[in-house]
């Protein structure tokens, strides 16, 4: 089933440079990335302000979704289409409770217990990880694996997208073990072309 989740970048922008992650934002929103995720934690208010600005900018006219990390305020004062919410943020059901229809609330998840929850209160997509061992994710311990995945996505009826060390070859295998899509950084932000990946993502989906 094709959704609106297929293919999540995350971005990091002190991995990037902050001059060059609108570019590689605009890149991917032609290459046809569903969803950006704004996720830059320590930017104060302003400037966080200011780059989701740039972001709604670089994915206009196309069918790309911008959507914040934690902060539901820039959010929705910014029209964007989504908050991504962490096992720190504000709880799914107070953002499902104060955010408009239409407006998406994603939940990170790490174990079959924190998904049910999340849906239960509300969460419209959940990004489930460290599914493969990846540098980003040594805190929450060893890797989830495609078991884990596949109990995961066969128990919640909202789309769960795979996290963590995806690289093409592994998005097959995500997709197979009940995936609706793959969230990344690296693999997003260092692709030489992402025209290429995006096309090689599609292929691995079919």
């Amino acid at each position: 089933m094709i959704t609106p989740f297929d293919f999540y970048f995350i971005t990091d922008r002190k991995a990037l440079g902050l001059g060059e992650l609108l570019p590689r934002i605009a890149a991917a929103a032609r290459a046809g990335v569903n969803v950006v995720q704004i996720r830059e934690k320590d930017l104060p208010a302003r400037g966080l302000v200011e780059l989701t600005r740039g972001a709604l900018e670089a994915a206009r006219g196309t069918a790309t979704r911008i959507i914040v990390n934690d902060r539901l305020d820039v959010a929705l004062g910014l029209g964007a289409a989504g908050v991504h919410l962490g096992r720190e943020s504000l709880p799914v059901r107070e953002a499902r409770r104060i955010a408009p229809a239409g407006f998406w609330v994603g939940a990170s998840c790490h174990s079959l217990e924190e998904a049910l929850e999340a849906e239960t209160e509300g969460a419209d997509y959940l990004l489930l990880g460290p599914i493969y061992s990846t540098p980003s994710k040594v805190r929450f311990g060893p890797p989830l694996g495609l078991e884990k995945l596949r109990e995961v996505a066969g128990r919640v009826r909202i789309p769960v997208l795979a996290l963590g060390g995806l690289t093409v070859e592994r998005a097959r295998e995500c997709r197979a073990a009940g995936a609706a899509g793959i969230a990344a950084i690296r693999l997003f932000q260092e692709a030489t072309s992402l025209e290429e990946l995006v096309r090689g993502l599609r292929a691995a989906f079919s």
